[in-house]
């Protein structure tokens, strides 16, 4: 945002403290008490409505509304169909100026702001008219949006005065229910997301907020009813599908997890998460063509990801085409950081024993061992070089350094230990 923007908020009379009214810094309206109450209180009672004054409103109003706030709205609807947000803040800024208490133009100011990506002027914006009119729909809705990344608190008390001024409309008591999730308030949660299934049962994003919920707490023949009920109007429904999968995958109902997830696949849906567990679903389910099938699905996706390198590696390796699976991990190592390198150098040295490739198993364990430091990769080295090589002096070297660095501490690391101490302990 260019800086000749930002005298929207900078008159040259009063500065930008003209936004910094009480209630600003919290990003809570000043009148009246906070309203981030229990969610255990009664139903709040119904307020008088205000009509939306959202900017993209319909353009059918009179010659006089079309002035209104002293700009020509016609003028600004143009601006915003064409997206032009910059030349808009240019045309209403010295209006702004000229008035700062301007809610017609503070509204307009508000959303080119927030369509613009300035989301600090955009909140000043919207704070400065819930100021002058403390049941502006619009002014609330937008701060929601804009603080609920961030401050769940102030944004739930916008979401909080939403319910009471429209209490039977479902999108505010679900967004309310979000956020209280957000804030880790299960229960109160639960309430209001509730409330909003009740007014609104066909609503998906309420349906998928309330089966998210289930599944955290691991109710998931709750989530599985609500989901299952919407998918028999919207088979298709992205954001359902998703929610299957996830509530299968984590009951280990691998077989559930088949259909939502083969049904992602095919609609070419970028949902990483989903997409692996139905990998991962036939894998454990020994079907391993088909897990190969579905990573490659998400290779031509795009989904150019470690981890899928990896489900297909050993998908390959039970298959017994080892010598895919190589590739396959070397290029999950090019990928990898952290820990996880460990697993694809081990799993490179079982692929290498396994086909008697003794001399290659003993190098990818080497190399484990000096990346990581696993005192019992140690161990698997002097085994290999013992038993497979009949190298006694090289075995022995990598008992020693084992027997010198491990901490055993589960039983099969003591037997382990135990065993050879006592052959190579001397």
């Amino acid at each position: 945002m260019k800086k000749a923007f930002l005298c929207l908020f900078v008159a040259a009379s009063c500065g930008y403290a003209a936004f910094a009214q009480p209630g600003a810094a919290t990003g809570r309206p000043a009148e009246g008490p906070s309203l981030a109450v229990s969610a255990t209180r009664a139903i709040l009672p119904q307020s008088p409505q205000e009509p939306d004054t959202s900017p993209l409103k319909v353009k059918k109003y009179s010659e006089a509304a079309n002035f209104a706030g002293g700009v020509d709205k016609s003028k600004v609807m143009d601006y915003f169909q064409d997206q032009q947000f910059d030349e808009a803040l240019r045309y209403l800024s010295p209006v702004l100026q000229a008035d700062s208490d301007d809610v017609p133009v503070l509204n307009y100011a508000g959303y080119a702001y927030y369509m613009n990506d300035n989301l600090a002027a955009a909140e000043a914006c919207y704070q400065r008219m819930l100021r002058l009119d403390p049941n502006s729909l619009t002014a609330l809705h937008y701060l929601v949006l804009l603080q609920e990344n961030g401050d769940h608190t102030a944004a739930l008390d916008h979401a909080l005065r939403l319910i009471q001024l429209q209490p039977n409309k479902a999108a505010w008591w679900r967004v309310a229910g979000e956020l209280w999730a957000r804030k880790q308030e299960p229960d109160s949660a639960l309430v209001y997301l509730s409330r909003a299934y009740d007014i609104a049962p066909g609503d998906v994003k309420t349906v998928v907020a309330l089966g998210n919920l289930f599944c955290d707490g691991k109710a998931y023949a709750k989530a599985d009813t609500l989901v299952d009920i919407a998918l028999r109007d919207d088979s298709l429904n992205v954001s359902l599908l998703k929610l299957r999968v996830r509530s299968a995958y984590w009951q280990k109902q691998y077989d559930a997890v088949l259909v939502p997830g083969e049904r992602l696949l095919r609609l070419n849906e970028p949902s990483t998460n989903s997409l692996e567990w139905l990998a991962l679903a036939y894998f454990n389910l020994k079907r391993y063509e088909e897990c190969v099938r579905v990573c490659e699905g998400m290779f031509d996706m795009g989904l150019d990801i470690e981890a899928v390198y990896y489900y297909e590696a050993r998908a390959q390796a039970k298959l017994h085409h080892y010598a895919v699976s190589d590739s396959l991990l070397r290029k999950a190592l090019g990928k990898a950081i952290g820990k996880t390198a460990e697993w694809y150098y081990d799993d490179l040295g079982d692929n290498a024993e396994t086909t008697h490739r003794y001399r290659q198993a003993l190098a990818n364990y080497d190399t484990a061992y000096y990346l990581f430091r696993d005192p019992l990769t140690l161990y698997t080295c002097g085994r290999i070089a013992e038993t497979e090589l009949h190298n006694t002096a090289m075995a022995r070297q990598y008992y020693r350094r084992y027997l010198a660095l491990a901490r055993p501490e589960t039983d099969e690391e003591k037997r382990v230990y135990g065993y050879v101490k006592k052959r190579w302990g001397h």
